[in-house]
């Protein structure tokens, strides 16, 4: 998707959740250590989460917040809009990733999201090309009941 603005790209989430029939979207993000973390809002709530954010207990997310600030929301970036292929056509389920915020807007600093535009932008100031790309990990067990792994999928055990 090529836009030109935020408003943009958010119009044109809209008229794809409707055309495509989408019910839920799937709001990703991740932990400080990297792991997907996500919720999902329905349909009817997708305006209101692309203008004002999603509000989530950040404690209950691996290095976010202590329980007594633990009020969190996620911002969905529209230009990360996609829907989920593996998902059935009707009633569809979509996806976008999301920068993490403090509520009133104000930036959390360990938003990883965040951390990484900081040092995208810090190379590229340096001169440099920063290339990222994520890392999949998985097991193959021997069958459903056993724990022997068969292939650990390139991690590291």
């Amino acid at each position: 998707m090529t836009v030109k603005s935020r408003s943009e790209a958010c119009e044109y989430v809209l008229k794809t959740a409707k055309e495509q029939n989408v019910k839920f979207i799937r709001m990703w993000f991740t932990d400080i250590l990297g792991f997907l973390k996500s919720f999902a809002i329905t349909v009817e709530e997708l305006e209101g989460a692309l203008s004002d954010g999603m509000g989530f207990d950040g404690s209950s997310i691996e290095g976010f917040a202590r329980i007594d600030e633990s009020d969190m929301v996620a911002m969905p970036d529209p230009t990360t809009f996609m829907l989920i292929p593996w998902r059935p056509k009707a009633q569809a389920v979509a996806r976008m990733f999301c920068d993490i915020v403090r509520p009133g807007g104000k930036v959390f600093e360990g938003d990883p999201r965040l951390v990484l535009k900081q040092n995208l932008k810090r190379a590229a100031d340096l001169g440099y090309t920063y290339y990222v790309g994520p890392e999949l990990e998985y097991f193959y067990f021997k069958d459903s009941l056993s724990t022997q792994v068969l292939d650990e999928g390139g991690t590291l055990i």
